[in-house]
Parts: C-alpha cells; structure tokens; sequence
C-alpha cells in the first residue's frame, strides 16, 4: 500500500527488516520511525539517550530514502571518516539484505561512498561519508547527516568547538535547495551543536533514559524528602552518588517510600537522583544502569549522555550557577553626616578595581576589568566584568588622553568614587599604570594606581579566590557580569594552562586582595541587595569617601 508517492510507508519498511532480525522493538523506536517520515523540515534534532540504537535505526531510514528513490544523495559527517563509514555500512547490509532492496546494488561498492543501480549522479554518490573536519567542497547532497559529529575530543576548548562550527556551517553551500539537514547524536558541552539548532527553530525529537528526573543534592541531615512524582509500574530508580562509588538503592534496603517522601534511616550524605519512566527496560536493567552509572565519571557525563542535558564532560570547578544574581546599583549618600555606599539593603565597606591588561598577551584580545565589592558580612559582589576594547589611549590634538582603555577605567573610577586602581603588570612593563595615572590626573579623580606582578601558577590563584566564596554562598555577581563570564567560568578547567580565563584572571586578582569579613561584623547588618530595587548612583569626581573609619584622631609629630 502506498504513502503519497512512496511505494510503502518506512514503518511498514522497518517492521520488514526487524522482523528479519528478530527484533524485540521497544515502544519508543516506533516514535523514532513515524517522527522520521513525518518531520519534513529543513533542519531536525535527533536526541535520543546513549545505547538506544539511534545510528541503527537511522540506517534504515537511510535504506529506505534510497528504495524510495534511487536519484537520492546523501552527505554523512561524523566525527571522523572511521565512524561514518560504520554508517554507511549499516545502509548496505540493509540494501544488501532487505526483501525489498534486490537488485538496487552492484556488485562492487566501497563504505566511504556508492552508488546504487539507478542512481543518475554520476559525480556525487548515493551516499558518502566523511569526518566533520574533512574537505567535503564541491560536493551536492539532497540530505546531510551529521551523526555523531560533537564527541568529547573535539568539544573539548571553546576554539575547538568554533572550529567545528565552522566545518558543519560549510553544509549551507553543499545540500541542494529543497534539501534537509539531520543531526543525530547526544549533547557534549553546555553549548552543545544539538541545542544551538533547537533554538534556531529545528524540529526536535528528544527521548531521555528516564520520562522524570529528581536530584536531591543537600542530604547531609535530613532523612525525608518529598519526592516531585508518583512510581510508574517499575516504580523507583534511586541512584546514589557518581563514579566507582554509585550504586543502584533497593526500595526496603537502603530507603523506603512513606506517603510521597523517600525516607532513610540515617542521612545518606551523597547526591541521589530520582527517576521513573524508563524508555527500555527491557535492555537498560537495573543491573545495567547501576553498571553505567559507574562508568560515567561525573554527573555532568551521566546528564548529557542518559537524560541529554547539554552540560560539558568534565565537572565544573567554577559553576557559575552558584553565583547569587542581583541587578541593583549601588548608591552613594550622606547618611548621619557619613559618605555611605549601600547596595540595596547591604552597606559596601570595601571596592577593588583590578585591571588585566591584554597588552603583551599573545593568545588575549581585551584587557578585563573587574570590580570587586564587599559589605560589612563579608559577602562579595562582583559588580563589574568588563572587556576594554580600542587602543590603550587615544590622544586627542593638544597630546592629551581623550579616549581609549584609559578613558573608560576613568568612567569605572568617577561612577564609583574608587580610590584605589590596581595594575597587573605581568610581561608588560610599566607604561600602562602611567598611562593611566595620567589619564586619572586629567580627570582630576583622586585614585591611586598600585602595579601588581603576579607571581605563582595562575589557575590555582584562581582556584583559590572563586572556590570558597562559591561554595559557601557569598559570592554575588552582577546580572551583567553573569552574561559577561558565564561560558568563560563553565569552560575553565584547572589542568589547562592555555584558556581563554582573563575576566577570571582579574577578578580573582581583586578577590584575593580582599580581606575576610565573614564572621566579623564592622557596622549593623543589613540584608542582601535584592532584584529590581531603585539604584540612584551619584556622577562626577570622588570627593568623599564612603569607605568606614576608625575615627578622626590628632597626630604631633617631633620637629
């Protein structure tokens, strides 16, 4: 029977071959099935967890095109030529193979790319397969497949990752007008290729491991926690913990389930997911999943593989969602015949402004400015992370500073009544601090410039500023620098040396030179700033200082 001007339906072409097989089809291999055939749009999303058989079933999808029309041309990228050619070999073995193919090959044809009988091509193949970063110019295809082509190795830097884009954006000039593009793969990394896609408007079919997901991540008191949804059939998947150290929890054993809560006799003091909703339990048993769940060795890896959450391999050190987000500027007022700087409800008692030059950084595009305040708790807001572009200093005619890097540290310092500017001056000498102390002289703004050598391995200054304030919830961020320095923060990873990291560079710098409050308690306290409050933020030169003192004290000197 036919479909439109197909000769049979593809679920009526698999259910020929899986029989063949002898396979036992899971209930969501024929969502696969009918969402392949129907979905016509130009670009599409296959997400589909890890073990699921997806290139398989694709296979036969690509089988079938080619019995539907042997005129067809397929591209297929994987990460490497290797891959692809497992592709295109599972294509044959079904042209080969199935009832409905006889006669549609000829005797002799190659993995990396045939034609079948019929084809009327004679320059571009039925169906090639490169690696994503092979030269595939000239080429024509009426669908391009990307199977498989964001893997751990070449996801592993944000260059990488760009390079890779660059090589899938050259499809646009291979697949013919009218043509379709297929991704079809799990997510790597937190700006995966998948998700870029899907927010480009591509059709998506997304099926994790689990229909529901819970993670319980504070269980080191309680012994209750009100589970967000009932058991299906196969009821619970508990799973504790990641790595070696996982395992698979027994309902009655290890926990028990009393009126919607999970309940343990002791706090169990590690990390728990809770799922239901298995897609195949027939093969993922929970004697597999336990095992799997020990091979992934950080959570981020079992979460994009198993429930494709585009998250990066490795575990972030820098998590930038644990940064506390607020969007109110600081005031500067007289208060009781005091200067105060209030952050919404909380009063700054400290600033830093550390300026990382990009001046002889070979590998470094801007200098990053960071702002770093402090309130009378100790709390840290990272206020500012700023990318300053253009020359150092722009002269104007007369031989004065009128524009440039100099200029907006200038605008930084007058808007916050800053007294202090320090200097990184790594590998760059001494004429950026001059540059900028007579930058602030022209403006007539009262800030001193220290100049500051770094001296010991980077990352684990960096390590050592961000990690305890993160942890322990006093680091606050700007919403405007959370969009500044997200990518750069889930990225960073302590064992590369060369990275983009220069916002995290000054701010760390400008952290650690901080000192620690938390616990002592210099003025009344005052709540935390909170999202959406009136900022009225004062213009023009520091004339007072809103800094708290110890008092105003009589000094004689001897003569």
């Amino acid at each position: 029977m036919g479909v439109g001007n197909k000769p049979a339906s593809f679920a009526a072409f698999f259910w020929v071959w899986a029989r063949r097989q002898r396979w036992q089809v899971p209930a969501f291999h024929w969502v696969i099935v009918a969402w392949l055939e129907a979905t016509r749009d130009p670009v599409r999303v296959l997400m589909v967890f890890r073990g699921a058989a997806k290139s398989t079933l694709y296979a036969i999808w690509k089988a079938y095109e080619l019995w539907c029309d042997r005129s067809h041309r397929s591209l297929l990228w994987s990460t490497d030529t290797k891959l692809a050619k497992k592709m295109t070999r599972d294509v044959l073995n079904v042209l080969r193979n199935h009832p409905w193919c006889r006669g549609m090959l000829p005797p002799v044809n190659g993995a990396e790319e045939f034609w079948v009988n019929g084809a009327t091509d004679a320059r571009n193949p039925s169906m090639a397969a490169f690696g994503v970063l092979s030269n595939a110019t000239g080429g024509r295809a009426d669908a391009i497949d990307f199977d498989d082509v964001e893997v751990p190795k070449n996801i592993r830097t944000a260059e990488a990752r760009e390079k890779l884009r660059d090589r899938i954006g050259d499809s646009a000039f291979i697949v013919v007008p009218g043509g379709q593009k297929t991704y079809i793969g799990t997510p790597h990394t937190h700006d995966s290729i998948y998700t870029e896609q899907i927010a480009g408007g591509a059709a998506v079919l997304k099926i994790p491991l689990f229909a529901k997901a819970q993670r319980i991540k504070d269980t080191s008191k309680s012994t209750r926690y009100l589970l967000a949804f009932p058991p299906d059939d196969d009821g619970y998947y508990v799973l504790a913990g990641i790595g070696k150290f996982a395992r698979l929890l027994v309902e009655g054993r290890d926990y028990t389930i009393e009126r919607g809560e999970l309940v343990f006799k002791h706090p169990p003091a590690v990390e728990l997911d809770v799922y239901t909703g298995c897609a195949w339990p027939e093969r993922f048993t929970r004697a597999d999943i336990e095992r799997r769940r020990k091979d992934s060795r950080t959570l981020n890896a079992w979460d994009s593989q198993y429930q494709l959450e585009a998250k990066p391999p490795q575990q972030v050190r820098l998590d930038p969602d644990r940064l506390i987000p607020y969007d109110v500027e600081p005031d500067v007022r007289v208060v009781n015949n005091s200067v105060v700087m209030m952050l919404g409800g909380a009063q700054i008692v400290s600033a830093r402004l550390r300026l990382d030059p990009a001046s002889g950084k070979p590998n470094s595009d801007v200098s990053a400015l960071a702002l770093i305040l402090q309130d009378a708790d100790g709390r840290l807001y990272w206020h500012r992370a700023l990318a300053l572009l253009g020359e150092l200093a722009e002269i104007d005619d007369r031989g004065q500073i009128s524009g440039g890097q100099a200029e907006q540290v200038c605008d930084v310092v007058a808007q916050y009544q800053l007294s202090r500017l320090e200097v990184e001056t790594n590998g760059i000498g001494g004429h950026v601090p001059s540059i900028l102390r007579g930058a602030l002289k022209r403006r007539g703004l009262a800030c001193g410039v220290s100049e500051i050598n770094a001296t010991g391995d980077k990352n684990m200054r960096i390590l050592g500023a961000f990690e305890a304030p993160l942890s322990a919830g006093y680091l606050w961020a700007h919403v405007s620098v959370i969009d500044a320095v997200e990518h750069q923060m889930r990225d960073w990873n302590p064992a590369v040396r060369d990275q983009p990291d220069d916002h995290l560079d000054a701010a760390a710098g400008a952290i650690l030179a901080e000192p620690v409050r938390i616990g002592k308690r210099v003025t009344p306290a005052r709540a935390a700033p909170g999202r959406g409050e009136m900022s009225r933020t004062r213009d023009g030169v520091a004339v007072d200082d809103w800094r708290p003192s110890a008092g105003v004290f009589e000094v004689e000197f001897e003569r």
